[in-house]
């Protein structure tokens, strides 16, 4: 079928990689479906690296399954340098006022072939406003656990106490979730929160749940992993359709698509280093893309694996381009050890039988890759999600040992802590308990995303009625 005479959806992103990667996943799987997908971000500072990576052209479109794809960038009007781009407070309003008007403008331009919904991630809750000014059906893709959905649920609504300036230790209580100490609900949350602005947007998209144009609302988890939350979100929001479709990186692996969000390449020979490995002989460690550790810290963790005596993948991410900060130094005699890259392809890595656990920060996108991996992980969150994520792989899906409480506990690790919970996390009877109760979701999950699985059922069910209502 010609793409003018397709069902045509456009998708807006906030432009980080952790944003645009599962946004990218769900608009593909969309597409293959034989829809059209329009997916906009801006031009910087990632759209150029993408569309160097992917060879795009704007406006052009890339076949994907029975449907098509293209990518639309805009300038948000700032140079790469421009002070406001580090600073979120000043940046989230200069976003919104611009990316309002180039989204109008965008869905105006291709009135031949109409947007007939406009889905949203996180940090760009201002999409909803556009859609429902333009009278265009809405969905939300919340890239978090529903657990932490139904905390910030929780907190909008004032449904029960959360810690205060007053207050700041009292541990809240909600339906469906474990009792959460004061630093273990999403930190955002937490009145001595530095990062109040990150709180701030969340809870933006949170007042726009009311919009009477969303009728979907996509979650990155999968119904087996979090099912009793899942069904009591379904009763508080029963204007929107609750939908786990995920793990969104495994549901994307049944689409064949050359395009990928990642604009980062392979780092070497790792891949083919694993293969040169022991099966379960190597900790794999990384703290995401945004997560930079002090220099202290990263060398009690390096003398923490040297002691441990296990060898290792260690991605160790240069400053980004203008950053203050210098880059880190590790002990020359951690090379003997292991390897240590600046980037890799962590879905591959986690999924090589070469891994023993993962010791990670514990973002959502980790935790699922993991989960679904079958990995053990060795959780040392910082702060937002990271610290509600590490209680539930330690607590509840008794897959993770906890290295560190998040960075409100304001101390270093010692590399003796370090190494003694890598060994509980590789050797031995906890070990073994880990890895098979990480088995046993990996499985769930594979589960999920198969043909007629819960995650694959419910995407089908929103194709399906969303072509059936347009």
């Amino acid at each position: 079928m010609e793409p003018c005479r397709l069902t045509h959806v456009m998708l807006v992103s906030f432009p980080g990689q952790g944003h645009i990667n599962p946004l990218l996943r769900l608009g593909k799987l969309i597409a293959s479906k034989g829809l059209l997908v329009t997916f906009v971000t801006t031009e910087e500072p990632l759209g150029k690296k993408m569309r160097q990576a992917n060879k795009i052209q704007d406006g052009v479109i890339k076949p994907v399954g029975l449907g098509f794809l293209r990518f639309e960038f805009f300038s948000d009007g700032l140079a790469d340098d421009h002070a406001k781009r580090a600073n979120f407070n000043t940046f989230r309003p200069h976003l919104e006022a611009v990316g309002k008007q180039e989204i109008k403008n965008l869905v105006k331009r291709y009135d031949k072939e109409p947007v007939t919904c406009l889905i949203n991630n996180a940090f760009v809750p201002w999409v909803c406003d556009v859609a429902q000014e333009l009278q265009i059906p809405l969905a939300i893709l919340w890239v978090q656990s529903c657990a932490c959905l139904t905390a910030y649920y929780y907190y909008h609504h004032r449904l029960v106490k959360f810690p205060t300036e007053t207050e700041p230790d009292i541990n809240v209580e909600i339906t469906c979730l474990p009792l959460f100490k004061h630093d273990e609900i999403p930190s955002f949350l937490h009145p001595s929160s530095p990062y109040t602005a990150y709180g701030e947007v969340i809870l933006d998209q949170f007042k726009r749940l009311e919009n009477d144009k969303l009728f979907y609302l996509f979650i990155d988890t999968f119904y087996e992993l979090e099912k009793d939350i899942i069904n009591h979100m379904s009763h508080l929001c029963p204007q929107a359709i609750i939908s786990p479709v995920g793990p969104l990186f495994k549901m994307a692996q049944t689409i064949s698509s050359d395009v990928k969000g990642d604009i980062s390449e392979p780092a070497g020979d790792c891949i083919e280093w694993l293969d040169s490995r022991e099966p379960s002989s190597i900790v794999y460690i990384s703290f995401g893309t945004i997560v930079r550790l002090k220099q202290e810290q990263m060398e009690e963790i390096a003398h923490g694996v040297l002691s441990s005596g296990l060898s290792f993948l260690w991605v160790v991410r240069p400053p980004g381009e203008g950053s203050p900060h210098i880059p880190h130094v590790l002990p020359r005699e951690l090379e003997e050890k292991g390897k240590i890259v600046e980037w890799c392809p962590q879905e591959r890595v986690l999924a090589h039988p070469a891994i023993a656990c993962f010791l990670s920060h514990c973002g959502w996108n980790s935790t699922m890759e993991a989960l679904t991996s079958g990995v053990p992980v060795v959780c040392f969150p910082q702060w937002g999600d990271q610290v509600t994520d590490a209680v539930y792989l330690v607590d509840v899906f008794k897959t993770g040992v906890r290295l560190g409480r998040g960075a409100a506990e304001e101390k270093v690790v010692p590399r003796e802590v370090v190494a003694e919970k890598l060994l509980e996390a590789t050797v031995g009877e906890k070990a073994a308990e880990l890895r098979e109760n990480a088995q046993r979701w990996k499985k769930d999950a594979e589960t999920a995303v198969a043909y007629g699985g819960s995650s694959d059922k419910n995407f089908r069910e929103f194709v399906d009625k969303f072509l059936r209502n347009m």
